[in-house]
């Protein structure tokens, strides 16, 4: 069985008419020389009324553009293998995942199975899509929450955009040691690579780069504070890094200094996502409660659309 394409359907309108493929392709739907070459020389098809055309046609109001994306070819580093996902939502162009703590994105020399990002190859395969895995947002192995993949490079170039523009948000549940004062506020500092290390990360004044998170206190209890947290930069590990360089490091986080007496992994979690839908214009805002490690310490239900 032929697996499905992802394929983008338009109706040409007036103020459209005589203008050719090429440049519509470009303006209304910002296509890239990357994609349009895709399409032409790796399987992809540009129909208008059912007839396949070049990017030279001249295209006229009330016609019908159907544009069959080539079928997707996944790094060899990915290898379809059945993992648990937990789907929050999924259409033709993206998936979202609420990942689980301790399951990798992608695979490496450390982790090279078991991957979030092998068992959407997996799931893929099995629905028959012509699919591969596109991670919009990436987050640790041990952090679980939302996570926005595309599931072609169409969907994906809008989404990098997107990210550029800071028009995809994101915003986390932490519990960090001690008793965090005053009630919101932004740690406004540099991040780079510490020295002999491939994985941490240290706040470095001299040649990191700038680096800030915004949090607001939700909850104190004796020895540890529950905040919500939003990224106003995207750098490895930095709410980690950020919350440790202040004496705050999150319950469960050896790599920074954090306690592990009640919890054996960084007590951090994506619950909230917002992003409009490359196509549709559609606006998602999707939540993902507390996953019960950290439930069972914060205690009380936690109210997400209301923080």
């Amino acid at each position: 069985m032929e697996k499905k394409c992802f394929q983008l359907v338009r109706r040409i309108g007036a103020a459209q008419e005589g203008e050719l493929l090429r440049d519509y392709l470009r303006k209304e739907l910002h296509l890239s020389h990357r994609t349009l070459s895709a399409i032409k020389y790796k399987g992809g098809k540009m129909l208008v009324d059912g007839r396949e055309q070049t990017v030279r046609c001249v295209l006229h109001g009330g016609q019908e553009l159907r544009l069959i994306m080539p079928p997707e070819e996944h790094s060899d580093f990915l290898v379809s293998e059945p993992v648990p996902l937990n789907i929050v939502y999924e259409d033709e162009s993206l998936v979202v995942v609420n990942k689980q703590a301790g399951i990798p994105v992608i695979p490496s020399h450390q982790y090279p199975s078991g991957t979030l990002a092998n068992g959407l190859l997996y799931y893929f395969e099995q629905e028959n899509l012509a699919s591969t895995v596109h991670i919009v947002n990436r987050l640790d192995r041990n952090t679980s929450g939302l996570m926005l993949v595309a599931k072609n490079r169409f969907s994906h170039e809008r989404f990098f955009k997107m990210q550029k523009q800071k028009q995809i948000r994101r915003r986390y549940l932490a519990l960090a040691a001690g008793v965090i004062s005053p009630d919101k506020g932004m740690i406004d500092a540099p991040i780079g690579r510490k020295e002999g290390s491939a994985i941490e990360r240290k706040v470095d004044w001299l040649d990191g780069r700038r680096s800030i998170t915004e949090y607001k206190v939700l909850k104190r209890y004796t020895s540890r504070t529950l905040v919500a947290v939003r990224l106003m930069t995207g750098r490895t590990h930095q709410i980690r890094v950020h919350f440790s360089s202040q004496g705050h490091p999150l319950l469960g986080d050896d790599l920074y200094g954090g306690p592990t007496d009640q919890l054996t992994r960084q007590a951090l979690h994506s619950f909230e996502l917002v992003f409009t839908h490359p196509f549709t214009g559609q606006l998602f805002h999707l939540h993902a409660p507390l996953p019960a490690d950290m439930a069972q310490l914060v205690g009380v239900p936690v109210s997400l659309d209301q923080i």
